[in-house]
């Protein structure tokens, strides 16, 4: 086997650990299991294999899991850098393991010293960035790692400038749905969708954070129709591009469903896997825009 297979097989096997910490994380906090292994860190609790509690079994998995994907995506690092030929895989296993190193130190911190909701928040986030550049490696190695294709055509400032505001305000949106989670505001609105049986509820209290994370949800479905349909109007449908921008309409409409069948489901026993696939589908989605956001760049070197 030669060295561009193991960097492939690596490249995707960090993709999935990335992903499967993303998901755990929000297992963790969904289930209240923070404080699973009490102030202890890296040990649970005081013990390296700990009481066999629920809290604590979900907390510690998740540690383990992180660690042995820093293994693996430290092994993909040295390889990277050693055997690769692209400097783009390098930028995205340097970011990958900056932002996993860093998510990790915040998880720690989160253990040690009691967290404010606004930085809890922020943790789900740089997850999120961090299984970002693990795709971005995998796709490398994939037919989605070629730049722009032939029959493409090239992007203007225009189009550049939307892929990169739409995905930083993804991106807060992102960090406004971890809120609602780590400040247990859930529960804030009844009913989807309309809140509490209103188009504009009462904005106090935890109906006020639900309901600004539901409009930025709406405002964002906006954003991406008209992205999509701009990219229709001027690329074939082979495109990268345009394949990305398909697959980003499609997915923020999942996502919303996907929160909408989250309050539907308040209070009931399929709660938890409406909010694990709620996490799956904001994942998937904020990954393709991150894709954008590469062709845009490679767009940029290519005509600039």
């Amino acid at each position: 086997m030669n060295m561009q297979k193991w960097l492939k097989r690596f490249s995707f096997a960090s993709m999935y650990g990335m992903f499967l910490i993303l998901v755990m994380g929000a297992l963790v906090t969904k289930t209240e299991s923070g404080r699973g292994c009490g102030d202890d860190w890296p040990l649970c609790n005081g013990k390296f294999v700990p009481a066999y509690t629920i809290e604590s079994f979900i907390e510690y998995s998740h540690r383990f899991v992180t660690g042995i994907v820093g293994i693996i995506l430290l092994v993909n690092l040295i390889l990277v850098f050693v055997y690769g030929k692209r400097k783009d895989a390098k930028w995205f296993v340097g970011g990958a393991m900056f932002f996993t190193i860093l998510q990790a130190i915040l998880g720690a911190m989160a253990v040690i010293w009691p967290q404010s909701s606004a930085t809890l928040a922020l943790h789900f986030g740089i997850s999120l960035v961090a299984f970002a550049f693990t795709l971005l490696l995998a796709l490398v190695y994939t037919r989605f790692g070629t730049m722009l294709s032939r029959e493409g055509t090239p992007l203007t400032s225009g189009i550049r400038s939307a892929i990169w505001l739409i995905s930083i305000y993804c991106y807060i949106v992102v960090y406004l749905g971890a809120f609602v989670r780590h400040t247990n505001s859930g529960g804030g609105c009844y009913g989807w969708p309309l809140c509490n049986g209103q188009v504009i509820p009462e904005l106090t209290g935890a109906t006020l954070i639900v309901f600004i994370h539901r409009l930025g949800a709406a405002l964002l479905l906006v954003f991406i129709i008209w992205f999509y349909l701009v990219v229709r109007r001027s690329m074939q449908t082979q495109n990268n591009v345009f394949q990305a921008a398909k697959w980003s309409l499609i997915l923020v409409v999942l996502q919303i469903l996907s929160g909408g069948y989250v309050t539907l489901s308040y209070g009931y026993d399929w709660y938890l896997l409406a909010s694990m696939l709620h996490t799956i589908l904001i994942s998937a989605l904020f990954g393709v825009l991150s894709y954008l956001c590469v062709l845009a760049l490679q767009s940029k070197r290519t005509i600039g």
